[in-house]
């Protein structure tokens, strides 16, 4: 078995848990050498991928949820450390990443796979100056996030809970600016928006069934402002939203790139993590992370091997 150093960096919330350390345990007698750093304050993260990679550690493994995932690849792109292969050990309440991944949930499955799987060079995404692996959210369901995360799930995936519910549960007013894509620019009033590399948010609700990670870009779609009156037909058009063309207010592109300019600030959320810019640029980074991932996994298309 070739040596390779292994650093497990670990949520400080979920270093307590019994499976884990079994799992990090069961590796450990099998040779590998997993070294273990759970995170204590905000910081460390960035902290902690720095240290592994002046010590050599060749492989991470970011051990908690999307938020998790998401500090490690700040943290590589941001000191350009995507010498590292990246693997994720799903302990988080959604895992949205890691389950449109295949990735395994339980911890002695996901580390297995960790240490010995594959790694291949996936896309990431830049919003100004950070950075997504997942999911950017933006307008009203970024806003939401924070304090309904059940409404955020079933109107973003067009479950049960109506829109009209929604408008009589909270009183949202559409974020009006400009959208640039594709050399068109384009003025909208934006009630919510996603810009996908993976394919799901909201604990599972699948916002890009189709997208892969590999492919060099994002899927778009967002929700212009409507009148009560129009409920119903925006309803069918959600019902449509991975299958027919645009329509008159939900609307759907592949994109690499993507600018929204307005006079006042949109909440933007990247995977879990939020701003507040009144101007962002989100761009594709292709085969900008190593990722250790399943041979099976469906997210993958071209499947090029780092």
């Amino acid at each position: 078995m070739v040596k390779i150093m292994i650093r497990l960096i670990l949520n400080g919330k979920k270093a307590g848990l019994e499976n884990v350390r079994e799992a990090v345990y069961a590796l450990r007698e099998k040779g590998y050498d997993l070294e273990v750093r759970p995170t204590w304050e905000e910081g460390d993260v960035d902290r902690l991928v720095r240290e592994a990679a002046e010590q050599g550690v060749t492989r991470l493994v970011a051990g908690g949820g999307d938020g998790t995932v998401n500090e490690v690849v700040n943290a590589i792109l941001k000191y350009d450390l995507n010498h590292l292969e990246l693997s994720v050990l799903p302990l988080g309440t959604a895992n949205d990443f890691a389950t449109a991944c295949e990735i395994p949930s339980e911890p002695i499955d996901a580390l297995n796979l960790a240490v010995s799987g594959e790694s291949y060079w996936v896309d990431a995404g830049s919003a100004n100056e950070k950075y997504f692996m997942n999911i950017a959210t933006a307008g009203f369901g970024a806003q939401v996030t924070a304090t309904t995360p059940v409404v955020l799930k079933n109107f973003l995936g067009g479950g049960a809970y109506t829109l009209s519910g929604l408008v009589q549960a909270i009183n949202f007013q559409p974020f009006p600016g400009t959208v640039i894509h594709d050399d068109n620019a384009t003025l909208a009033n934006v009630v919510v928006g996603a810009v996908c590399n993976g394919r799901t948010a909201g604990g599972g609700q699948p916002l890009a069934p189709q997208a892969y990670i590999d492919d060099g870009v994002f899927e778009l779609f967002y929700i212009e402002g409507f009148n009560a009156s129009d409920i119903p037909t925006v309803l069918e058009e959600l019902q449509e939203l991975h299958e027919g063309p645009d329509t008159q207010f939900v609307h759907r592109h592949s994109i690499q790139t993507i600018e929204w300019h307005s006079e006042q600030s949109m909440p933007v959320n990247l995977d879990g993590e939020p701003m507040s810019p009144q101007n962002v640029t989100i761009k594709v980074l292709p085969n900008s992370i190593k990722l250790v991932l399943p041979d099976n996994t469906p997210i993958l298309l071209n499947r090029n091997k780092a």
